[in-house]
């Protein structure tokens, strides 16, 4: 089965905070059957459940109850494998965030980011998955708190945020977390969150280079293609990309592309933490955001791109994505200027309608 890893520059970041509190980790990684030192092996991974019972024993040894929040202390670029450095070299912590998303996989398998901006700021969403153990408050309050460490250490100032959302219920002692985040806490949340000044996010860099940028985009991606290239999920998307704009793809048609049953396929994606279903929509979604930022590209080209034989059904689709239309998601990026004349209309125009079928231009 395969299962979820963390990097082990990721991994060397939570024994560097558990060494905070005293902790003997070599002796730790020990008791727990783990190998202290494939954390200098920066290619190395630890799977999620080992990481898990990392932080319960921590818990259990130290009795701090948060001691995630210690990763704050301990954070440099380095913690986030390559994927730091292409943080480090953005223009502005947006863009770097931005890079976060992209690369997120390659820290860790386990967590999936989000990064938007919203009427009140730009804000930071983490979910961390388990494995055959539920994860722990600790893993993601870590990566919360890491997350705006690496803010003040890039920018060189203090980042003041809105507010600090945990999904963990309200510890009896909330003084670790106010003076780790120093901004308003909402303990019970439905996810765990960061909420950045709009200014703050937007702020030049002192660090940014274009040219570094560029390299570790590179290097980033050239990473993420040999970590993923053996992965079904990896290999399916691809497969996805490629027949989309032949009509809605079957489970069937992408199990016979990869030389697999379907339920071989199914059980794999499974196992790699999705499903056909999910893994469709996914695809679909950060397409249309790729299509999208195309202004010569019509919204009814990119319906059937998708491969929406009705294009009312991708206006249901893309307003359950972005909780807005096409038109007004495109409208946002700023490209009016640049783009064909506004569709307002667009989905009343093509709820009835019949469009002849489009053809995907040759690669």
């Amino acid at each position: 089965m395969s299962e979820r890893t963390t990097s082990a520059s990721w991994a060397s970041g939570i024994v560097k905070a558990l060494e905070l509190e005293g902790l003997d980790c070599r002796a730790m990684f020990n008791q727990l059957g783990l190998d202290f030192a494939a954390l200098d092996d920066p290619d190395a991974r630890f799977t999620q459940d080992s990481m898990t019972r990392l932080w319960q024993l921590a818990v259990e040894l130290s009795g701090n109850q948060a001691i995630g929040l210690n990763m704050a202390r301990v954070v440099r670029p380095a913690s986030f494998h390559v994927v730091g450095y292409a943080l480090m070299s953005s223009r502005t912590l947006a863009e770097g965030f931005e890079r976060l998303v992209r690369y997120q996989r390659i820290i860790a398998e386990s967590s999936d980011l989000s990064f938007t901006l919203q009427p009140e700021g730009y804000v930071l969403v983490l979910t961390v998955h388990g494995d055959h153990l539920p994860p722990t408050r600790h893993s993601a309050e870590a990566s919360l708190a890491c997350a705006l460490s690496l803010c003040s250490w890039l920018s060189g100032r203090v980042i003041q945020l809105r507010r600090v959302l945990i999904q963990g219920p309200q510890p009896l002692d909330v003084t670790p977390y106010k003076t780790a985040f120093h901004a308003p806490l909402v303990f019970g949340a439905e996810h765990d969150a960061l909420v950045f000044e709009r200014a703050d996010m937007e702020a030049p860099l002192p660090t940014a280079n274009e040219a570094m940028a560029i390299l570790h985009d590179r290097f980033a991606g050239e990473y993420l293609a040999r970590f993923s290239e053996s992965r079904v999920t990896h290999r399916a998307r691809q497969v996805l990309c490629r027949v989309l704009p032949q009509g809605e793809p079957k489970r069937e048609m992408v199990a016979q592309a990869l030389h697999l049953s379907q339920r071989t396929l199914q059980r794999r994606l499974q196992e790699e933490g999705t499903s056909f279903q999910t893994l469709l929509d996914d695809t679909r979604r950060e397409l249309a955001e790729q299509y999208l930022a195309q202004p010569s590209m019509t919204l009814l080209e990119t319906a059937y791109l998708l491969g929406f034989a009705d294009p009312s059904n991708f206006f249901r689709a893309f307003r359950r994505w972005f909780d807005v239309t096409p038109g007004e998601y495109r409208a946002r990026m700023g490209e009016g200027t640049a783009a064909p004349a506004p569709e307002p209309d667009a989905e009343a125009a093509v709820s009835d309608a019949r469009m002849p079928a489009y053809t995907a231009p040759a690669p």
